[in-house]
């Protein structure tokens, strides 16, 4: 937890310095006012909230995802990324604080939503407000686990950027944010699943419905498991690229 703990910080007080790092909160309002607008139709009463949800995850989804090959490209642009895997932390760990911190950051996309939404006319009861304390906290740190995998990843390659493009909007209708699951084929249903983004989001609009939350349990134990899942696969990988990348010579290439 120490290596985890140290880049939380590390990145906390980057984002200090460079809050340009968060340029995707910027596209929150247009994406709620644009989710607004489908979802306000008399016979489909009760879609406000899944229109706050939307942008917020994929404001989350999107600043770690840039995030997790942003900060390789920059190590390796500032020469720090040789020190950082010499140094006897877990880099999974260190990457995973510091897209933690973004991902904290960018909870601001909750904000925002909600105070759009309110500017015109919708007004949201939360009715169980544990399912969305826990929902935002087990989100987070899933989304940063879930990122150090990009990150480990992306540390192969000289230019992230195709790559980071191509898992932002096939990841929002594969997890139901933007269509619901039970729209898509059937086949898809079980890959929709193993993303975390969908159980993200149904554990999230529980905290709007009239209805107990009873999936609480499971939602949560899915988010745990994936985001170990994702920390585990991360360090696995991390191992096995800088083992590579170091016989190459290529770690500190940009």
């Amino acid at each position: 937890m120490n290596a985890f703990r140290a880049g939380l910080s590390l990145q906390a007080a980057l984002l200090r310095r460079s809050p340009g790092d968060l340029h995707i909160l910027a596209t929150v309002p247009l994406y709620t006012l644009i989710l607004l607008a489908m979802t306000d139709a008399p016979h489909r009463p009760g879609l406000a909230p899944d229109a706050i949800i939307a942008p917020t995850l994929m404001a989350l989804w999107s600043t770690a995802l840039f995030t997790a090959g942003d900060l390789i490209d920059r190590d390796r642009y500032n020469g720090t990324l040789e020190p950082t895997v010499a140094a006897p932390a877990a880099l999974a760990q260190v990457v995973a604080g510091r897209i933690c911190a973004v991902t904290a950051t960018g909870l601001l996309a909750f904000a925002e939503a909600w105070a759009v939404g309110r500017c015109f006319g919708v007004h949201l009861t939360v009715r169980h407000p544990l399912p969305l304390v826990l929902g935002i906290l087990a989100t987070s740190l899933t989304t940063a686990c879930t990122a150090a995998v990009i990150a480990a990843l992306l540390v192969l390659t000289r230019g992230g950027r195709p790559y980071q493009n191509s898992l932002s909007f096939p990841l929002y209708l594969l997890s139901g944010i933007l269509v619901p699951i039970g729209e898509l084929p059937h086949w898809l249903h079980p890959v929709s699943r193993l993303v975390y983004l969908s159980w993200s989001a149904d554990l999230l609009r529980s905290a709007f419905r009239a209805g107990p939350p009873r999936d609480l349990p499971v939602q949560l134990l899915a988010l745990g498991l994936l985001a170990a899942a994702g920390l585990a696969c991360a360090g696995v990988l991390l191992r096995r690229v800088l083992a590579r990348v170091r016989v190459l010579g290529t770690l500190g290439h940009a």
